[in-house]
């Protein structure tokens, strides 16, 4: 699985950027790297298992992270 570079929404509201997918020098595990798009915006990073995966909230199933479209300028 792959992840595309651009805006995704979290499912509690706010925005983040993803720059690209990284790999972890020691496992090789697929890692997401993005920034928040408030505050000072510094760089994380995240298994792309957990980004793309589904959570439980009040009896409802979202997607953890989902696209919104490209990066804004």
């Amino acid at each position: 699985m792959t992840i595309s570079p651009g805006i995704y929404r979290h499912f509690k509201g706010n925005r983040y950027e993803v720059i690209g997918e990284a790999r972890h020098s020691e496992t090789g595990e697929a890692l997401v790297v993005y920034r928040p798009m408030y505050g000072e915006r510094e760089l994380w990073v995240r298994p792309l298992a957990m980004f793309t995966e589904t959570v439980e909230r009040n009896g409802e199933t979202f997607p953890r992270f989902e696209w919104e479209g490209p990066s804004e300028g």
